[in-house]
């Protein structure tokens, strides 16, 4: 796919997705809201792409939603019935919403590699992601209430399950920083690496030895977590158990049987 604000690549079954306009500390512009979504489709139903990494090229990681963007709303939105104005934009920001929660969607893992900042729309953006990994040189800060707004495309929705009730409010209401060590004592990081370039070797060593798992399965792995997030044990095992019904016998499971038998790495089907 031809993208403008993105850069993608996919080697050995690992894509890499990049916010790509250094120039502008990859801030998110209306484009880049359209192609991270797109992005997400393309990685969902490409067979040879197995786990997506999101990156950024240049200093940081995101300055968070482009403020000519933000400064657009208005005209955007424009209507002579004060209802109607206020239901555009009530529909622009599910739009939003939607964006991230495309990667959610998506079948496949996606793993976030945060290096310098994750400013505002970059924190709805990471904790939509199914794991997130800093270099000690990032910083993380839920920035909306800093210019007078309510965070309002998933971070107060997404964040708390990741550290919790509290320490997700504190972050809210303060919107102060969190350095990338903070990041991982507070679980919003699985792992903190040294430098920028050892957290893209540690990454893309986790992406790869997913990619080598059965696809199939990972794909399971992924409904089953994101849904017994949202509902209680008894739905995520009744969930689980009809998910195995129909998927538990299938080629991968002969295969990586038929591997173990013979000694050698198993060999799956995209």
């Amino acid at each position: 796919m031809n993208f403008t604000t993105l850069e993608v690549t996919l080697d050995a079954g690992v894509a890499s997705i990049a916010l790509n306009r250094p120039e502008k500390a990859n801030a998110m512009s209306e484009p880049m809201w359209h192609e991270i979504e797109q992005a997400m489709a393309w990685l969902d139903t490409t067979p040879e792409a197995r786990v997506g990494i999101l990156t950024g090229r240049g200093r940081v990681f995101t300055s968070g939603i482009d403020l000519t963007m933000l400064m657009g709303v208005g005209q955007k939105i424009e209507d002579e019935c004060d209802g109607r104005r206020r239901e555009k934009l009530r529909r622009l920001i599910l739009e939003l919403q939607d964006t991230l929660s495309s990667i959610e969607r998506c079948r496949k893992p996606v793993l976030a590699a945060v290096h310098g900042a994750c400013i505002g729309g970059g924190m709805d953006l990471i904790t939509a992601c199914d794991m997130r990994y800093c270099s000690a040189n990032a910083y993380f800060t839920v920035k909306e209430i800093d210019v007078g707004m309510t965070a309002d495309v998933g971070t107060l929705q997404r964040l708390p399950h990741l550290v919790g009730d509290g320490m997700a409010r504190e972050l809210a209401y303060t919107g102060r920083r969190v350095d990338g060590a903070e990041a991982q004592q507070l679980r919003l990081v699985n792992r903190c690496f040294d430098t920028p370039k050892s957290l893209h070797a540690g990454v893309m060593d986790i992406a790869s030895t997913i990619a080598a798992k059965s696809p199939l399965s990972i794909r399971g792995c992924k409904e089953m977590i994101t849904y017994a997030r949202d509902h209680s044990v008894t739905d995520g095992l009744n969930y689980v158990a009809t998910w195995n019904a129909a998927m538990l016998m299938s080629k991968d499971l002969f295969e990586a049987g038929a591997a173990k038998m013979q000694k050698r790495d198993p060999v799956f089907k995209d």
